[in-house]
């Protein structure tokens, strides 16, 4: 038994990458999952793991933008599996047909913008508006939600990207003031650069290499780091825990900004 036997959870986004270890990692702990994707093949699949595995999982096919979709996705948890007491809000526009258009503000389409903010927190936005209903059904929950190191700095590029992320650590306070009173805790985790098949498709090695000497561990993240923080999120370890932003970046920006420059010329002399 885990430390998440008898609860149900949902993670969009899931998939592939974060999402995927985030739904493996929960189903391990002894939760029900709902895996939601917008690829139905793809949430299949990791249904498929965890049910290979001993564990309870569905697949559901989710845009996380559409109101009536997020709709039908709670409704399939509670149809499934009797109920609700965890959302992973994971889901990002992360394609390169966005996220290679997302650049400095004033050459910005606003196409990008709109629709990286309407998956990136409008899509947070709703799984929460409809997933609080569900858990207070069930006396509280908890809800985690996937921010990101770049919503806590600026940057030259990925403009959309960061403020959508600044936007979800804004949301995140806001749902853990409104309903902490009532069982449900909200927190939100801000990974640093995570070694996923997207990272690997769509940035050069130089800016991954630029990537690894700026975090201050000797590698970078995996998603199942990032899982295991949504685990202690999602269960009783963390009860105390609500309204907060977790760094989970590899020390990514506990640092001077010219640390690895200056670490880098003294490896030279």
């Amino acid at each position: 038994m885990g430390k998440l036997a008898a609860r149900v959870a949902i993670v969009t986004g899931g998939g592939s990458g974060i999402g995927r270890a985030s739904a493996l990692a929960l189903a391990r702990e002894g939760a029900a999952v709902v895996v939601a994707d917008l690829v139905e093949e793809r949430a299949k699949s990791v249904a498929a793991e965890i049910a290979a595995a001993g564990g309870r999982a569905r697949a559901q096919a989710v845009d996380v933008a559409d109101e009536a979709s997020v709709i039908a996705m709670i409704a399939a948890a509670l149809a499934d599996f009797g109920g609700l007491d965890i959302l992973h809000n994971n889901a990002a526009a992360t394609d390169w047909g966005v996220l290679g258009g997302d650049g400095e503000l004033a050459s910005l389409e606003l196409a990008i913008w709109e629709r990286t903010l309407a998956v990136n927190l409008r899509g947070v936005l709703l799984g929460c508006k409809h997933a609080i209903p569900a858990l207070l059904a069930r006396g509280g929950g908890a809800i985690v939600n996937t921010s990101s190191a770049s919503g806590l700095t600026g940057d030259l590029v990925r403009t959309a990207y960061g403020v959508s992320k600044a936007g979800v650590d804004g949301l995140t306070r806001y749902v853990a003031t409104q309903y902490g009173k009532r069982g449900i805790r909200c927190n939100a985790i801000a990974p640093g650069v995570i070694e996923t098949p997207a990272l690997r498709q769509n940035v050069p090695p130089e800016q991954i290499a630029l990537f690894e000497r700026h975090h201050l561990t000797p590698r970078l993240g995996t998603p199942e780091d990032i899982a295991n923080a949504v685990v202690f999120l999602a269960s009783d370890d963390a009860a105390f825990i609500t309204g907060q932003i977790l760094s989970v970046d590899g020390g990514l920006l506990a640092h001077h900004p010219t640390v690895a420059e200056v670490r880098a010329l003294g490896e030279r002399r």
